[in-house]
């Protein structure tokens, strides 16, 4: 999972529930930097097992580039309310529909991006209607189902979600992850860090985490379909990415003719692992695309 250096909102953002046609959906919006001159909207998508506070570090850097960010929790994720145990709820079509209905809200047009499975529900929604955006950006999110090794960890997850608690879950978790270590070599994981990521897991629906893990391991290919959409598209990954391996998200560019970033020393999170070289390949990319009102 993604591990955001805090879940504080950064400074000027503000944290509510964004009121949509498909009900309320918690979000984080954080307004361009004073001074700067606006040039777009954003919504990012996290991916799963995460939340709105993946985009924490981001918000900063894109508000100086003058891009207002809206990070938002799908539905059955951390602080968005959802079903339980209805899985149908979180059909891949249905959270795109929610997509949809946030970006109506929030203001469209928008430029978007999907980190993992959130790419994956961004791609759905586009392929729906692509009228809404300026752009679509797949962070670290591949063309298909995930990799044979995380497959087999979300099968074991979603095993465990069937006879365990989430928090029976989270300690067998704990229990089987090894300690992180930081830049300083100390090793990471502080009672306020846990805490926090232990209360956005208790967050998470197990409906939700069972029927979007079944999505990454069955999704199929649909890169010539988003190939056929008039949308400029990037796609930006770390170094090293063991969900979908690099020379496959450099063949899904190849055959989007996508804008391709590689970022250095950054793996599946780029976007918590070097925020600041993420931020400016992405604003870089979102210059281009366009920030007027024509679409």
């Amino acid at each position: 999972m993604s591990r955001p250096p805090t879940f504080v909102p950064p400074p000027g953002a503000r944290a509510y529930a964004l009121r949509t046609a498909r009900g309320e959906f918690a979000v984080v919006d954080a307004p361009v930097a004073d001074g700067v001159e606006p040039r777009g909207v954003v919504l990012l998508v996290p991916g799963f097992t995460g939340s709105k506070e993946d985009f924490n570090p981001l918000h900063g850097p894109l508000a100086r580039r003058g891009y207002r960010t809206v990070a938002v929790d799908g539905r059955g994720q951390f602080e968005s309310g959802g079903p339980e145990h209805d899985e149908s709820a979180y059909a891949q079509s249905e959270l795109a529909r929610d997509l949809l209905a946030q970006v109506e809200a929030v203001g469209a047009p928008v430029h978007l991006l999907g980190h993992s499975l959130g790419g994956q529900i961004s791609r759905a929604a586009v392929l729906l209607d692509h009228s809404p955006f300026r752009s679509l950006t797949l962070m670290a999110s591949g063309p298909a189902q995930i990799s044979v090794s995380q497959q087999q960890r979300v099968k074991l997850l979603r095993d465990a979600l069937a006879v365990m608690s989430m928090a029976e879950v989270w300690e067998t978790i704990q229990a089987m992850e090894p300690p992180e270590e930081t830049d300083t070599g100390e090793v990471d994981g502080g009672l306020d860090d846990r805490e926090d990521l232990r209360r956005r897991w208790l967050g998470n629906k197990p409906a939700q985490l069972i029927a979007t893990g079944r999505q990454l391991c069955t999704e199929p290919d649909r890169v010539a379909e988003l190939a056929a959409v008039p949308l400029p598209v990037h796609v930006l990954s770390g170094a090293l990415d063991d969900t979908w391996p690099v020379p496959l998200l450099d063949d899904m560019a190849a055959r989007l003719g996508a804008r391709r970033t590689i970022v250095d020393n950054a793996e599946h999170s780029p976007n918590t692992d070097q925020p600041l070289a993420t931020a400016r390949a992405i604003a870089d990319f979102w210059d281009e695309a366009g920030g007027g009102d024509d679409h």
